[in-house]
């Protein structure tokens, strides 16, 4: 009799629980009230960052240069990262086809060190997984 008694009073309870859970999700009241402790203050915004300034640097080349000149040209560095876009693997693989065989011997190895690192990261963790 006693286990009889025990299953029941469980069905009770999940019975009790499940009401309970779909009436959590019907409910259509008011909003619950929030604390203030949990709304996180504003962020402070620099206007002035270096990619913030230098936006629309080049807006005027096509206005005023006749549209004779890409701003990709106007950019100075290293011949590898002209104009490139990309992530690490890409950029560096890029280097090491312009400029591979022109560097120095500690730099090369380094370079290819930390290709093969990468080539293993994007191929366990990366996107296409």
């Amino acid at each position: 009799m006693s286990v009889l008694g025990s299953l029941l009073n469980t069905g009770v309870s999940l019975w009790r629980s499940s009401l309970q859970l779909c009436a959590s999700h019907l409910h259509t009241g008011a909003c619950l009230r929030v604390r203030m402790h949990t709304i996180l203050p504003l962020k402070q915004v620099d206007r002035w960052t270096e990619k913030r300034s230098m936006y629309g640097v080049y807006d005027n080349i096509g206005i005023l240069g006749d549209f004779k000149a890409h701003p990709k040209q106007l950019i100075r560095g290293p011949v590898w990262l002209r104009g490139f876009r990309g992530n690490e693997y890409q950029r560096l693989t890029r280097k090491k086809r312009m400029v591979g065989d022109r560097m120095m011997t500690e730099d090369r190895l380094t370079l290819e060190k930390r290709l093969r690192f990468l080539y293993r990261r994007f191929n366990r963790y990366g996107k296409h997984r």
